[in-house]
């Protein structure tokens, strides 16, 4: 197995192994690099979806897919989905298409969100589709005091009404005051569940409201912090390479989606990870 650094602040890349003949020391190898480095890029990887979930399940116990995505799950594996804009017989095989994904953290809106996504790339693009992530405990570490003064103590409510995708969920109601807008409250700075080392926990930009503050107080700091997570020292951008491997810490991470051609096919698997801790 050799590693390297994808850049100084987040992301390791793993090479010359096969997930599928991990013993448990190579296994705590990579999940003590994950741990650190927040996500890891496993390449070269030939798997099919019951092999991705056992893969997977070493992490943690999975969580089946959201409701609105269960018609795209595999039948030998049902606790992995489909993210695709491939359509076949006038139906989309999997969830959020071709477009932007915004900055999030995955299923923040729920009380418990995941401690692991895994995400494989079984067809990629080459032009658009990258992913961007950025680390949150690099970036609360660097924050000026001030800025986190400011934060500190604070709960941030996370809007489950619409997809990071932009679209509105199946029985929801656009918002139009971000004060009851649907959805988890998390603190927004948060330990970690293994590690006890702090993080934003941030979720999505978009209907983020900070509990209890003044609207305009509220867009204003979070516009600030936003500004911040997203600096260039903080982030690390993975142009997807077929067969890829990605799996990154939910707890720690942010992560966002370029567009790309609605005409090019990509096909991509994913499971997800239960915080149980």
């Amino acid at each position: 197995m050799k590693t390297r650094n994808l850049t100084p602040a987040t992301g390791s890349e793993i090479t010359g192994i096969d997930v599928r003949a991990l013993d448990d020391a190579g296994f705590a190898e990579i999940e003590a690099l994950w741990l650190q480095r927040c996500l890891i890029v496993i390449r070269d990887q030939h798997l099919t979806p019951a092999e991705l979930c056992t893969f997977s399940r070493r992490f943690g116990e999975l969580e089946p897919p959201p409701a609105s995505e269960a018609r795209r799950r595999d039948e030998e594996a049902p606790e992995m989905w489909v993210i695709s804009n491939v359509v076949e017989n006038g139906k989309a095989i999997g969830a959020l298409g071709s477009g932007e994904a915004e900055w999030h953290t995955d299923m923040s809106y729920i009380p418990a969100p995941p401690s692991a996504s895994v995400l494989y790339g079984r067809e990629v693009v080459t032009n658009g589709g990258r992913t961007w992530f950025g680390n949150m405990m690099a970036a609360l570490d660097a924050m000026p005091a001030r800025l986190r003064e400011r934060l500190e103590g604070k709960t941030i409510n996370h809007d489950s009404s619409y997809t990071s995708a932009g679209d509105l969920r199946k029985g929801m109601q656009p918002v139009t005051d971000v004060t009851v807008a649907p959805g988890a409250r998390h603190p927004a700075i948060r330990p970690h569940s293994v590690t006890a080392r702090e993080a934003l926990f941030t979720g999505r930009r978009t209907n983020g409201w900070i509990v209890g503050m003044d609207v305009a107080e509220s867009e204003e700091l979070l516009d600030q912090i936003w500004a911040w997570c997203t600096r260039e020292e903080f982030l690390y951008v993975h142009e997807w390479r077929a067969n890829d491997l990605l799996v990154w810490d939910n707890r720690s991470t942010i992560h966002r989606r370029e567009a790309f051609d609605a005409s090019a096919r990509r096909v991509m698997w994913r499971c997800q990870v239960r915080d149980v801790t």
